[in-house]
């Protein structure tokens, strides 16, 4: 056996079956067996790799080990010359493998490779090629001085920046997610590290390789896709915590004294500096555009109270200070929260959601305040001015921040992109199907033919002329299907097109269109699969709102539904379980088999059970009520459970 290829797998299933798809066509011709080892996965991952893959030799572990351990029982298991360890979300091309191999054939003083990676708009990686992680090194890429000189070999030596990515150079970090080894030199320097759960051991790994005399090169003359962000979500506080704990676990294992004291200080200086960079660029994404939409309010109130205060009252002070600091910060509290409720943030550029949530809470202004104090009473006029200057400053705004983002006024842009797919008419109109079947939305423009003699009357173009295509239509995504084009080609297009335009691929047979464009971004997909609208933002939201007026209704009351309920003791710690977010006044019926494939929600109070009042049924029935609860969820399926079930609002958990 020359190539054994091991794939840890951890709830990325079309990721997965992409990956497994370039590397059956990678190994065409060569000794090569295929591992994948799944860390307990619970979207079916198992069935896929049994069902579609044969060939494949699977590890299905009863819980998640960790991504050393989990490569670790693959690679004692495997027999290859070669161990190849390949993350889930990559695409490899077709003669991936038969050039690695021959370049380590060729250097037997090679320990390991790696290749040259871009993700899934076309950008080279520059993890592709890495330098071991040092006090300094570690200063450089924690406070941004790597990112502000790319190029530079004292300040970017953790990416080395210096070295031509089109070049072969001796490397000393190989990066995990493509990561080629010689099994000798595993046998020399011992598998990977089990004290890393993730992240880190392959810094480990590749400095034990030149520590035992091998040394590790960066091959660029092929090229891999790392989609990047799916397994992972790069901008979390979990990864931030998870990489620089594992960096404290290698100085501490390969630095000693004063040199090791520094760099774990060094490191742990990095957790609380980059968490907080976590947390503000998370609160940046989330809240810029309602502080936006506060200041144009603001700024317009101020300017209709001076206003109003001299057209109608004649007098310039007729309004006192507490307009500034009561009242103007009250009404915009109340519209962007009505905003915010009717989804006018989850879809940032819908004037629709923006406007019935402005209105929504006008009304809700207009009867608060005739429950406020005289001397808070500015005038109705300014409710209704403000209204008005509310629904037009805020829409201006969006078109503002729609053209500067796409450079149009077209605010339904990002909802009918423009599409063409690059493959045969066969594989085309099968494309058309899924998206149809995923309920996605584009502006399809027409099939570019992967051949040279390919019948221009039935075809868009041929591929030597998508570029002109993308500019003369204004493509903004282009599906390859893979069938038809060969990965190294596909890529070509990525690099050539450029990261301005949304890329995606769909493999042969598959029922998922994949792709992403950012490396730091989870990969975006369109499936037909059942989508579960329990699991949206919106429908989340909603509930717990509906969860909290509830549960404050039922403590402010309790008293009077003390006399109603079958256990007063078990309503009053059920209200505060609810109020604390550990339990839903609804949730999913327990069964024997636990629903483990559905959207995790917080166990419920009542049930779908307690819609029906009927007791005792099969747990194939009761998985069908979780379903279908599931999937078909809104607001007031709650509100008849709660309805019906509600003298049993204090059922013991």
């Amino acid at each position: 056996m020359k190539l054994s290829v091991i794939i840890v797998n951890y709830n990325v299933k079309y990721f997965l079956e992409q990956a497994l798809l370039s590397v059956r066509k990678a190994s065409k011709g060569l000794a090569v067996e295929v591992w994948v080892v799944d860390n307990n996965s619970v979207d079916d991952s198992v069935l896929m790799v049994q069902e579609k893959f044969p060939e494949v030799k699977l590890i299905a572990n009863k819980d998640n080990p960790g991504f050393s351990i989990a490569n670790n029982q693959a690679i004692r298991q495997s027999g290859g010359e070669y161990v190849l360890l390949l993350n889930p979300d990559t695409v490899v091309e077709e003669g991936t493998f038969r050039q690695c191999i021959g370049f380590m054939d060729a250097h037997p003083e090679a320990g390991g490779l790696g290749v040259r990676m871009i993700d899934g708009s076309g950008k080279f990686l520059p993890e592709s090629k890495r330098g071991f992680p040092s006090p300094w090194v570690a200063f450089c890429k924690t406070f941004g001085l790597s990112r502000l000189f790319p190029r530079s070999r004292l300040f970017n030596h953790y990416h080395l920046g210096y070295l031509d990515e089109h070049e072969v150079h001796e490397v000393e970090v190989l990066a995990g997610a493509f990561m080629l080894l010689r099994r000798s030199a595993l046998d020399k320097t011992g598998l990977l590290d089990e004290a890393f759960f993730m992240y880190g051991e392959d810094i480990d790994l590749s400095y034990r390789i030149i520590q035992a005399g091998y040394r590790n090169y960066y091959f660029p003359e092929t090229t891999i896709i790392h989609y990047k962000g799916e397994s992972t979500k790069k901008g979390s506080l979990n990864y931030v915590k998870a990489f620089y704990t594992a960096m404290i676990i290698f100085a501490r294992k390969h630095f000693r004294g004063k040199q090791a004291r520094l760099f774990v200080l060094m490191l742990q200086l990095a957790i609380y500096f980059r968490a907080f960079l976590a947390l503000l660029s998370g609160f940046a994404r989330k809240a810029y555009l309602p502080l936006l939409d506060a200041a144009a309010i603001f700024g317009g109130l101020v300017f209709l109270k001076n206003f109003w205060a001299v057209y109608h009252f004649r007098d310039p002070d007729y309004y006192g200070i507490s307009f500034l600091y009561f009242n103007a910060p009250l009404y915009i509290l109340i519209w962007l929260s009505a905003v915010y409720f009717s989804g006018g943030y989850d879809r940032q550029f819908s004037i629709r959601r923006l406007v019935r949530g402005l209105l929504v809470g006008t009304v809700a202004l207009a009867a608060v305040y005739g429950f406020l104090d005289l001397e808070y009473r500015s005038s109705r006029a300014l409710i209704v001015l403000g209204a008005v200057w509310a629904v037009l400053s805020t829409t201006a705004l969006r078109f503002l921040l729609h053209f500067l983002r796409f450079g149009n006024f077209n605010l339904e842009r990002n909802r009918a992109r423009k599409l063409v797919i690059v493959g045969s008419l066969e594989e085309s109109e099968r494309v058309q199907r899924l998206l149809h079947l995923a309920q996605v939305q584009k502006n399809f423009i027409g099939t570019v033919a992967p051949w040279q003699d390919a019948d221009t009357h039935l075809y868009l173009s041929r591929l030597p002329q998508l570029d002109e295509v993308v500019h003369i239509y204004q493509i903004e995504e282009v599906i390859f299907c893979s069938r038809d084009l060969s990965a190294q080609d596909i890529m070509s297009w990525m690099a050539r097109l450029g990261p301005a335009i949304d890329f995606k691929i769909v493999p042969q047979e598959s029922l998922s269109i994949i792709g992403s464009s950012s490396k730091n971004a989870a990969g975006e997909l369109y499936t037909i699969d059942i989508q579960y609208r329990i699991a949206q933002h919106r429908s989340r939201r909603n509930k717990r709102l509906a969860d909290l007026v509830l549960a404050f209704g039922l403590l402010f009351s309790f008293p009077l539904q003390a006399l109603f309920a079958n256990s007063p003791r078990g309503l009053f710690r059920n209200i505060l379980q609810v109020l604390a977010g550990r339990r839903s006044w609804v949730g999913y019926a327990p069964s024997e088999q636990n629903a483990a494939n559905l959207p995790p929600i917080r166990p419920g109070v009542l049930s779908p059970l307690d819609a029906l009042r009927i007791r005792n049924l099969d747990a194939p029935t009761i998985q069908r009520l979780n379903f279908f609860y599931a999937k078909d969820y809104h607001l007031s399926k709650d509100l008849d459970i709660i309805w019906r079930g509600y003298r049993s609002l204090g059922r013991q958990g």
